[in-house]
């Protein structure tokens, strides 16, 4: 009987040791480089090909608009050299002077306009770079991941490492080893009755925006 019985519980043992196994597979863990993949992509050479061209015509327009400042610069210091003659009337000097405020307002608005359009076309070609970049990594991702699942990978680790937008370490891993309800519910085991469960994810604070100077454009000739 008692032999019977030590039979009967080595079977149970080694089925529930057979369920485990199925539950949670052995560890087989793939690595990826994603920021290799994407920068020896053809998509990334024609998006850098794409910037670069767009760069170059802001850079035209950046200086179109300086030759202009430069243009209004040297008509101010005519008009400043007039209103100094102390050859001129009273009334000429009066009205050269005035030019002179009004020349002075004009450059000020054409400084403003290239710190605009310089601050502009930067932010307009960063969030280019941004999302193109967030979108081809979910693309490469989604792929190495297809991959890594067909070669019965359980953890697939980018080797890079955290520093790409919006890319985890962790591409992919296995639902079988994820123990977060058995956490859960050993946490919340002790609830008191009626007490309202909270939330466990938070909302993260909203991070400040980068410092730095800001972009400053003095036209030649020009007092700073």
């Amino acid at each position: 009987m008692k032999t019977s019985l030590k039979s009967f519980l080595a079977l149970a043992v080694a089925g529930v040791l057979a369920v485990a196994a199925q539950a949670q597979p052995a560890p087989k863990i793939f690595v990826v480089d994603m920021a290799k993949l994407y920068d020896a992509h053809y998509k990334t050479e024609e998006q850098n090909g794409k910037l670069k061209g767009d760069q170059q015509k802001a850079e035209d327009e950046l200086q179109k608009l300086n030759t202009e400042g430069n243009t209004l610069v040297k008509q101010f210091n005519d008009l400043k050299e007039q209103a100094n003659n102390p050859t001129l009337s009273s009334d000429a000097k009066t009205k050269a002077q005035q030019d002179l405020e009004t020349k002075g307002q004009e450059i000020q608005r054409k400084q403003n306009e290239v710190n605009a359009f310089r601050a502009n076309t930067q932010r307009s070609l960063q969030q280019r770079i941004n999302n193109f970049k967030q979108f081809l990594l979910e693309e490469i991702s989604k792929i190495a991941v297809e991959i890594a699942k067909k070669k019965g990978a359980t953890l697939l680790v980018d080797k890079s490492g955290p520093t790409l937008i919006g890319l985890p370490s962790l591409l992919y891993f296995d639902p079988a080893y994820d123990i977060t309800e058995d956490v859960s519910k050993e946490i919340n085991k002790d609830r008191p009755a009626g007490s309202t469960a909270s939330s466990t994810s938070s909302t993260p604070a909203a991070k400040p925006a980068a410092s730095g100077d800001a972009p400053s454009v003095s036209f030649p000739g020009s007092k700073k």
